[in-house]
């Protein structure tokens, strides 16, 4: 794969966030990434896109104006850009990443090279890595202790993320334990975990790259009233992953990563395969 700079005349980066209408939560978070990405592409001019639609009507009625992909990357097109990297800063490959990556296939004939970074947890690596930036974040517990990671979750295959990362968890028998606002696993499937580990003392956290509304009501909350009520000690730690210096840097080495590489694109291999290169299994 050619090197991202060696044509290039005019480039971008983009960061790509699902977006928030707190600010105390993007200050903390997507204004900190926002700043690293554009020190460390410097060669780059650096834009952002909030990826909900949502989000971003609610904060054009404040006088806030946001674009989406597709507006973002019709104004690269009309100032001439060629060569565009865009790093997500999703959880998971669901819902917003689908849609990304479509909207990036609209344009595909519209720039001369465009790369497409990957969520946090995409290879099987990964799961490993954020357990491991988890633990670093909580410290030591005691036996009694537990943590509990509550992530949005989806209607999306990618739903299966948050299973493996709880098999991850128990695999490696740590007290960490993961929860969905909207899926699998869920209260009730925490809950029985919990008391079959004997944990008394539970710390809530969300799974979510910033803490907005989901975090602020539906774990600082809901999720505290209802643990509560089965007899847990409750603290809350509403620090979104993007307030996580480690977790900030993954998104970065991943956009780093592009100036080499682009993500393998199946159908170009599979024409391999078709040309008589054999396939291993």
């Amino acid at each position: 794969m050619m090197n991202f700079y060696k044509t290039m005349e005019k480039g971008a980066i983009i960061a790509a966030h699902f977006g928030t209408t707190h600010e105390d939560t993007r200050e903390k978070t997507i204004d900190i990434i926002n700043k690293k990405l554009k020190n460390e592409f410097d060669k780059l001019d650096f834009f952002q896109v909030y990826t909900s639609r949502i989000i971003n009507r609610i904060l054009s009625k404040r006088g806030i104006e946001n674009l989406n992909t597709t507006q973002i990357l019709e104004k690269l097109v009309e100032q001439g850009y060629q060569h565009v990297i865009i790093q997500p800063t999703y959880i998971i490959n669901g819902t917003e990443m689908e849609a990304l990556k479509r909207e990036v296939d609209m344009f595909s004939d519209k720039f001369e090279d465009i790369r497409v970074g990957t969520p946090l947890l995409t290879e099987v690596d990964d799961y490993f890595k954020l357990i491991e930036v988890i633990e670093k974040e909580v410290g030591v517990l005691k036996e009694d202790e537990g943590v509990v990671m509550i992530g949005h979750g989806t209607e999306h295959p990618a739903l299966s993320a948050y299973p493996m990362l709880a098999y991850v968890t128990k695999d490696l028998e740590k007290p960490i334990y993961i929860g969905t606002v909207e899926g699998y696993p869920g209260l009730d499937n925490v809950v029985r975990e919990l008391k079959r580990d004997n944990k008394r003392k539970v710390t809530l956290m969300p799974l979510m790259f910033v803490a907005g509304d989901h975090a602020k009501n539906d774990i600082a909350e809901d999720w505290k009233e209802s643990l509560e009520e089965n007899g847990f000690e409750v603290e809350v730690n509403l620090r979104g992953l993007g307030e996580i210096e480690s977790i900030q840097n993954i998104f970065i080495e991943r956009a780093k990563k592009l100036e080499n590489s682009q993500p393998e694109d199946i159908l170009v291999k599979k024409a391999e395969y078709a040309k008589g290169r054999k396939a291993s299994h």
